[in-house]
């Protein structure tokens, strides 16, 4: 195990990881007080090797681990890699690929809904990986040898895990199931942090055209406050407060001092004038260019079906070892039982082989389902 700390050395390494097929990845960062995480130490592994990078050493350029990150020949493994890619499209603007998530992987496999990386290593390899420094400050220097270890282990753990899930994905013939998953992984679309999408990430009641114009404005000035500040979005405004907001639509700093979400005497800070600004750039915005909502379920029958349909992807997941999370939501359930032509992951690809089309003949009576000898059972009924 080698500590880099200089780009000569990293240079070296990179150079030296390129000539293999397959490498592990993993980082360790903070961002409990920022809006784009610090990346503090990256650690990866070959075959032959592994090493941790300083990556707040003051003699060292990352663009050879970017590099690395973007080479097309050389398969990059990671554990729930998503945040991990975030911290490299912000500070290189490059998607790393080809990828392997091995989360994502586990589900594919029956593994359970977003298994931990611990607990992963456990149940393949038999091996109890070290927690002591999960939450360790990796922005403090020197690192520790317990800390370099700790890093060390993720990757060469990860080696383990990820030969054993891509024989048991070839012996399942499910390879392309994970590639389905990869491709929006590395999509640019999937890091877009736009402040004009800002909104979509929310869940609120919104109903109506008003409160979605007033959402989409108040969630983009947040995200541009945030992200000039570099702070967490809810230093800002928590999510609920900007529902509120998006449903109430204050126009003045009077209305808008008596919305119980917002902290006391939030009206008087310099943010009020700014949110009812906001509100009123909402209020003025043409209805007919607003996406459209999604219309209320009024179906009296809607509820019933999503139970079934829930039923359903229970059995489906347990017959065919699947994480029912990788096979569909809640939401794309609720979608598909007002909806046949409802456009979710499920109704689509390998998820529609698997599970849509007999969630369609559910709905639709083709199928129904039955207790049999204490099990859920299938009944095709034509």
């Amino acid at each position: 195990m080698d500590l880099i700390t200089t780009t000569p050395q990293l240079v070296e390494v990179c150079a030296r990881l390129a000539r293999h097929k397959v490498i592990t990845v993993d980082t360790e960062f903070l961002r409990e007080t920022t809006y784009y995480p610090l990346l503090c130490v990256v650690q990866m592994a070959s075959p032959d090797e592994a090493v941790v990078i300083d990556a707040l050493a003051e003699d060292i350029d990352l663009a050879p681990f970017f590099k690395l990150m973007a080479d097309e020949k050389v398969l990059k493994v990671f554990h729930a890699a998503r945040q991990d890619i975030e911290i490299i499209v912000h500070q290189a603007n490059i998607v790393p690929h080809p990828i392997f998530d091995t989360q994502v992987a586990a589900m594919v496999l029956g593994y359970g809904d977003s298994i931990a990386y611990d607990q992963l290593v456990e149940r393949i390899t038999g091996h109890r990986p070290d927690k002591t420094h999960r939450f360790t400050d990796w922005s403090r220097r020197p690192l520790t040898g317990e800390q370099m270890n700790y890093a060390v282990s993720d990757v060469t753990h990860l080696r383990d895990v990820f030969a054993a899930l891509d024989a048991d994905l070839k012996k399942r013939g499910r390879n392309d199931w994970v590639s389905e998953e990869m491709e929006v992984l590395t999509s640019p679309r999937t890091y877009d942090f736009h402040p004009e999408r800002a909104w979509e990430r929310l869940k609120t009641r919104v109903r109506k055209p008003k409160e979605l114009a007033v959402l989409m404005e108040v969630a983009a000035w947040r995200e541009q406050e945030a992200q000039s500040r570099d702070v967490p979005r809810s230093r800002v405004l928590k999510d609920d407060a900007v529902g509120d907001i998006a449903i109430h639509a204050p126009t003045s700093l009077e209305k808008l001092a008596n919305l119980r979400s917002l902290p006391k005497g939030f009206d008087r800070s310099k943010w009020g004038t700014d949110i009812v600004t906001a509100v009123q750039r909402g209020l003025a915005r043409d209805p007919a260019a607003l996406p459209k909502l999604e219309k209320p379920r009024n179906n009296s029958n809607g509820a019933a079906i999503v139970e079934l349909l829930k039923v359903l992807l229970r059995m489906t997941s347990e017959r065919h070892a699947v994480a029912s999370k990788v096979i569909a939501t809640v939401d794309d359930l609720e979608q598909i039982a007002a909806d046949d032509q409802a456009d979710v992951a499920a109704l689509h690809g390998w998820r529609r082989d698997l599970f849509g089309e007999a969630a369609l003949s559910l709905k639709h009576g083709r199928l129904a389902l039955a207790i049999e000898r204490g099990r859920v059972v299938r009944v095709d009924r034509g």
